[in-house]
């Protein structure tokens, strides 16, 4: 397997594969701690939150991000541009909200790879997405979540898999309690998959993708990395204790 890992390794990079970071939440919950912009510029350690993704994708080797962006988009652009560091960005901006799933059903003309890197603009898993993508074409493999496991599922809902890495079933938010699997919201998906979302609809990949793609090839890739969120105030006032134990630029 480390061989076949390392000759995959050669042919895909992620240089050659198109990343997304969804980046149109209306943040709601967040906005009695942020409330002039949206989530993904909410600042930790003096930075927006969305710089400590663009790092990680900088550091994997990505070359290409496109940012869907909706509430308050055109500050998110405004502060971006088209260059960030070594990566290329390009903006898909919803007219309204469409959730998730119909975000990246947008950005679909704008993909330049067969299998795309999606990541959720407010939380950060301190995951070798490099690992992770050499992982998914070791086999012919067609979407996949990152999983993290935690000391309470509660907040986030409960992922559960086999040892082959199926993912079986996931359990909403306050149903299960104690350690567990949860999705870290990073995924690795085909552009025929995708292309399968009503387009201009309200869709959501946690609540309508992929609970859809259950024992139909949905696959979880399990990390042991720190993950932090910045949903609520709560989540995000741990924001910076969070980067700042990491030596992460900025803190």
């Amino acid at each position: 397997m480390n061989a076949q890992r390392k000759k995959r390794s050669k042919t895909v990079k992620l240089s050659d594969i198109t990343a997304v970071i969804l980046a149109g939440g209306l943040g709601t919950r967040l906005r009695p701690a942020v409330f002039d912009k949206p989530k993904v510029l909410a600042e930790v350690c003096g930075r927006p939150f969305l710089s400590y993704l663009l790092d990680q994708l900088c550091r994997a080797g990505t070359r290409e991000v496109i940012l869907c962006t909706g509430y308050m988009g055109d500050m998110v652009q405004k502060i971006y541009g088209d260059t960030y560091k070594s990566l290329h960005l390009l903006y898909s901006l919803e007219d309204e909200p469409i959730d998730t799933g119909g975000a990246i059903r947008l950005a679909t003309p704008l993909f330049k790879s067969d299998v795309v890197l999606v990541m959720n603009g407010d939380s950060y898993i301190d995951a070798d997405i490099v690992s992770y993508v050499d992982w998914f074409f070791e086999k012919d493999r067609q979407a996949s979540i990152l999983l993290t496991r935690v000391s309470d599922t509660g907040r986030y809902g409960m992922v559960k898999a086999e040892k082959d890495e199926s993912v079986l079933a996931f359990e909403e938010k306050g149903v299960a309690r104690g350690s567990g699997w949860i999705n870290a919201g990073v995924y690795l998906l085909k552009k025929s998959l995708i292309v399968s979302i009503p387009p201009g609809k309200v869709f959501s990949l946690e609540r309508d993708f992929f609970p859809s793609l259950v024992r139909k090839g949905l696959l979880g890739y399990q990390c042991k990395g720190s993950f932090i969120d910045i949903g609520t105030p709560e989540s995000y006032a741990t924001a910076e204790k969070f980067f700042s134990e990491r030596k992460t630029e900025g803190c």
